[in-house]
């Protein structure tokens, strides 16, 4: 199943999201990942809106939950706890409206967290925790994405992303593009996390930065990874919706 980000709605307002799920609808998506970021947070508001909408056109729904100004691995609690909350709500909504799986970004690094590895560590996992709980408490599979060459960011190899994982029941969303731009071993990190990943978010760079480029016009081997996905939801993470014309038509052609 193939599905259309948000990162492709380009409107600062809602006013022409059903207009855009149609033409999303009509492009031959499967399914539209809410990005809960500024400015189409998924709130108990617009929940409604997206869900009605969605629905009225027989797609399904995913979440990306929200990231740019939280941090679940921060060493100050209040920060830490404001951002497990946000994410807690934005299960439950995701929940309400029927949206399955939702993405996570891991915390990120910090003066503090640079110099106390261990007790970072310790404090990420306990936050990850309970996303864990609280996924199995509202059925909604979660996901903790892999995240691209960026310095403050974590879990930008596999074995750092188990590493924060292991031995906790949450799964992981496999993104292609990040990966492209760390260390580009799309086999091992697969081989890794077999059975674990829920979901998948699909585009394309050239390898030193996180462009979200159509899949075919950066360096991603297609060929080589597309075989290998497994058989969950995949979405595209494209900049807007011709750009994701582009990607569904190279990507159709590569599936035959």
């Amino acid at each position: 199943m193939l599905g259309l980000s948000m990162t492709a709605y380009r409107r600062k307002d809602l006013g022409n999201f059903e207009r855009w799920v149609e033409e999303v609808k009509g492009a031959g998506f499967d399914f539209v990942e809410v990005v809960s970021e500024w400015p189409h947070y998924l709130t108990r508001e617009t929940a409604k809106l997206f869900g009605e909408v969605v629905d009225s056109y027989k797609m399904e729904l995913t979440v990306h939950a929200p990231f740019s100004d939280l941090n679940v691995a921060s060493f100050n609690e209040r920060v830490r706890e404001i951002s497990l909350q946000i994410i807690r709500e934005t299960l439950e909504l995701a929940a309400k409206i029927g949206a399955n799986p939702v993405t996570v970004h891991p915390g990120h690094c910090s003066p503090h967290s640079v110099r106390n590895r261990e007790k970072y560590l310790e404090i990420h996992r306990e936050s990850l925790g309970k996303m864990a709980r609280w996924s199995e408490e509202y059925g909604v599979r979660v996901g903790v994405e892999n995240m691209p060459s960026f310095p403050i960011l974590d879990a930008q190899t596999c074995e750092r992303l188990r590493e924060l994982v292991e031995g906790i029941g949450i799964g992981v969303t496999f993104d292609v593009g990040h990966l492209n731009t760390t260390t580009g071993n799309f086999g091992r990190f697969l081989e890794v996390f077999k059975g674990r990943i829920v979901h998948v978010h699909l585009h394309d760079n050239h390898g030193e930065r996180d462009e979200h480029g159509a899949p075919g016009e950066g360096t991603v081997p297609w060929g080589e990874v597309l075989p290998k996905l497994p058989k969950v939801k995949w979405a595209l993470e494209v900049n807007d919706i011709e750009a994701a014309r582009r990607g569904l038509e190279f990507l159709r052609k590569l599936h035959r």
